[in-house]
């Protein structure tokens, strides 16, 4: 056998393969098909999406990538995920997929037929030795892939090799603005099964904020609290589902007032508060977004509890405009409203009108939820930001208060505290119902929850 560097991603220590063991590795080997009854867990609401999809384009070649692996130092790669919208269109999740590429060929002037072009299988007695040799896609180096045959029946979509593509020519939803729109639009309102894998991400969540509580003496005497915190979300997020859905931001004291602080290597201060906003991605890559705002003593101080039950106000208030035929704006300016009027109440405003409240408020109060954490980004504002919510809607609520330690503005005992209060909510025919109401949000119920955790801890 000959080297093919060309074909096989090999490293650069790999040394030439002698003709004997060429042919010593390619045989003596067992079958090893994968179960028969093997489906992927979207297997039965896929073919819905697809047809969604074609109805929008119809006589038109769609082209939809799960994307390419990314190079993150040297010949290693960074852990992969399918681009949401060809998991969303195929059920396939896996690390595997990169490089795949799903194509809706017109078969009629209102119809389209899936193909799955993909990498299967290496053969065992296939000359190359890539099953073996391959460093990024050889089944001994990064584990099997299903072949043809395999993959049909897991997806219910026809396969084909991914040689076989060529230049793919149509509308393709790297580049094409229009699609790439559809495809987020598409996925505005969940089905049934899609909230229960939101519903599971949640719960997933909510049991990983609760080893956080028990693991806080810990991370309170670590050099890197912060980190520790992370680090013991994250084996739950591991354990549970495919991982983190973002990167958890643990911050503690002022750090909170950075509103994406994924550092996460401060110390934590038993007299400051932990802002913790993270979620768990389900193996189907549905994904939480849960925030609490805890204090490290256990108890809320008089300032802390002053601006945390003011965003907790704003809170309730944008959830309670959470309805279908509201416009997707209303629950942030219902939250802001209290925002305002609390900060001119403190002083800190001299009154509640205009946008000066954005100074110590940032951003939006909240976004849709899904396969992506911000999800359906690419759908026009109509649709989305300036349009109506419906029933079906996965959305979170979170507004926030960051107080910056050097904002000349404040008084001196609220500056450096950030608070932000999460939730994820589902759209309902008469309102919305709170999928992460497990986790308190009061600040007795916080006080208690901490202290229940802790105590079971240590008993």
């Amino acid at each position: 056998m000959t080297d093919s560097p060309a074909r096989l991603n090999t490293g650069s220590h790999d040394r030439p393969v002698s003709p004997e063991l060429s042919r010593f590795m390619a045989g003596g080997w067992a079958a090893s098909p994968l179960p028969a009854s093997a489906r992927v867990a979207a297997h039965d609401v896929t073919p819905a999406r697809r047809a969604r999809l074609s109805a929008r384009f119809p006589g038109e070649r769609l082209i939809i990538p799960a994307g390419e692996l990314k190079v993150r130092s040297n010949d290693c790669d960074h852990r992969f995920r399918p681009h949401s919208a060809y998991a969303w269109l195929t059920g396939l999740t896996g690390e595997d997929q990169a490089g795949h590429v799903l194509v809706m060929e017109p078969s009629g002037p209102h119809a389209h037929e899936a193909v799955l072009h993909l990498r299967p299988r290496s053969p065992r007695a296939d000359g190359d030795g890539e099953f073996y040799r391959d460093r990024r896609y050889g089944e001994f180096w990064v584990g099997r892939r299903p072949d043809l045959a395999e993959a049909e029946r897991l997806t219910g979509i026809r396969c084909a090799h991914l040689d076989s593509l060529g230049a793919p020519e149509g509308r393709h939803a790297a580049d094409d603005a229009e699609l790439a729109a559809a495809l987020s639009e598409l996925r505005l309102v969940k089905d049934a099964w899609e909230v229960e894998q939101l519903q599971l991400a949640v719960d997933h969540t909510t049991a990983g904020f609760e080893d956080v509580v028990r693991a806080l003496p810990r991370a309170l005497a670590h050099p890197r609290g912060e980190r520790w915190i992370e680090g013991v979300f994250g084996l739950r997020a591991r354990a549970e589902g495919n991982g983190t859905g973002y990167e958890t931001i643990a911050a503690s004291g002022a750090h909170a007032c950075t509103l994406h602080w994924i550092r996460n290597d401060g110390r934590l201060d038993g007299n400051e508060l932990l802002l913790l906003d993270a979620g768990v991605e389900t193996d189907t890559l549905y994904t939480a977004d849960i925030t609490r705002t805890l204090p490290l003593s256990g108890r809320f101080s008089p300032v802390q509890r002053q601006v945390y039950e003011l965003v907790l106000a704003a809170q309730e208030a944008g959830m309670a405009a959470l309805r279908p035929g509201a416009s997707f704006g209303d629950f942030h300016r219902a939250g802001m409203r209290v925002i305002a009027e609390g900060l001119a109440e403190w002083g800190v405003l001299k009154n509640a009108e205009g946008d000066l409240h954005r100074r110590y408020t940032l951003c939006s109060s909240g976004h849709m939820l899904g396969l992506d954490v911000h999800d359906c980004a690419k759908a026009r504002a109509e649709t989305y930001l300036d349009g109506v919510l419906e029933e079906g809607q996965v959305l979170t609520v979170e507004p926030g208060l960051y107080l910056q330690p050097d904002d000349e503005t404040l008084p001196a005992e609220l500056r450096g505290i950030g608070v932000r209060i999460e939730d994820d909510l589902v759209i309902t025919a008469d309102g919305a119902r709170l999928m992460s109401g497990a986790l308190p949000r009061t600040v007795a119920g916080i006080e208690d929850w901490m202290a229940r955790l802790l105590e079971d801890h240590h008993a």
